[in-house]
């Protein structure tokens, strides 16, 4: 079958286009602004809150529109934000009684801020440069229930998460969106904010059809944009599941995974001029 053309590249954020230490490689930065120089439209989807997103935007030169909380927020450099979708309360209010009865470390997304059970967790220093955002220790989330773009588990071990993820799964049904960005974070967000929905606003904010979208992710909360978009690539060190479900596989994130993946499968698409 005739591959058809890309006009706009979705990009993940944390282990696709930075590399495990935060950094953004200068050759994805230099393959982007490249890229965008010749026409492709460059968007980009994350779990991260709004002021996660924005330094990495500046960096690459973009205006938006982008995804935040997996597509739950569309906002343009700008300040710009066209809607914003939030987890119901009293499922936020269960998910916290679960992860509180089991002894996981909780992370509250709040209108930028930032809300956490304990300010010591050993993944708090690097979701500081992902979020933009500093913690704020809370014991008691009742005050913030309505305002809840993300609601996180943060467990290290991975039978234990396997076990909370399973309740919090009964627990949430089909009321919210239940994912893993990483591993050991349990992303709970509204039904609406999920990448495949995300990326389908963002194709019809630019005016592209889903068909002539790439993509790009590394985990679990990547694949529902995998099955809307033309072309789905998988980052290199992403799982076997992850990779099952794209079209392509690039180099990894502390490879500069994005830049191959421009070079190898989305440039040679791009409209002839």
């Amino acid at each position: 079958m005739e591959q058809g053309p890309i006009r706009l590249l979705v990009s993940d954020i944390d282990g696709t286009l930075v590399r495990r230490d935060k950094g953004l490689p200068e050759e994805n930065v230099k393959a982007i602004r490249a890229a965008v120089a010749r026409g492709l439209k460059v968007s980009l989807i994350s779990a991260r809150p709004a002021a996660g997103i924005l330094p990495i935007a500046a960096e690459l030169g973009l205006e938006g529109p982008f995804g935040a909380f997996n597509g739950g927020t569309i906002f343009t450099a700008a300040g710009g934000e066209t809607c914003s979708a939030q987890v119901p309360p009293d499922i936020a209010r269960q998910l916290i009684d679960l992860y509180a009865s089991a002894g996981v470390t909780i992370w509250f997304f709040a209108t930028n801020r930032w809300l956490t059970t304990d300010l010591a967790n050993s993944h708090t220093p690097r979701e500081v440069l992902s979020s933009g955002l500093q913690p704020e220790a809370v014991t008691d989330f009742a005050a913030y229930l309505d305002d809840a773009d993300k609601v996180v588990a943060v467990c290290d071990n991975p039978v234990e998460m396997t076990a909370i993820e399973t309740r919090a799964r009964e627990l949430v049904g089909s009321e919210a969106t239940l994912v893993r960005s990483q591993d050991y974070y349990l992303d709970c967000t509204a039904l609406a904010a999920n990448k495949g929905d995300g990326v389908t606003r963002l194709a019809e904010m630019c005016g592209v059809p889903l068909a002539e979208v790439a993509v790009i992710g590394d985990q679990a909360n990547d694949i529902a944009m995998f099955r809307r978009a033309g072309l789905a690539i998988a980052m290199g060190q992403s799982n076997t599941a992850v990779q099952a479900e794209a079209d392509c596989i690039a180099a990894s994130n502390e490879d500069a995974g994005v830049a191959d993946a421009l070079r190898r499968f989305v440039l040679p698409r791009l409209p002839q001029t």
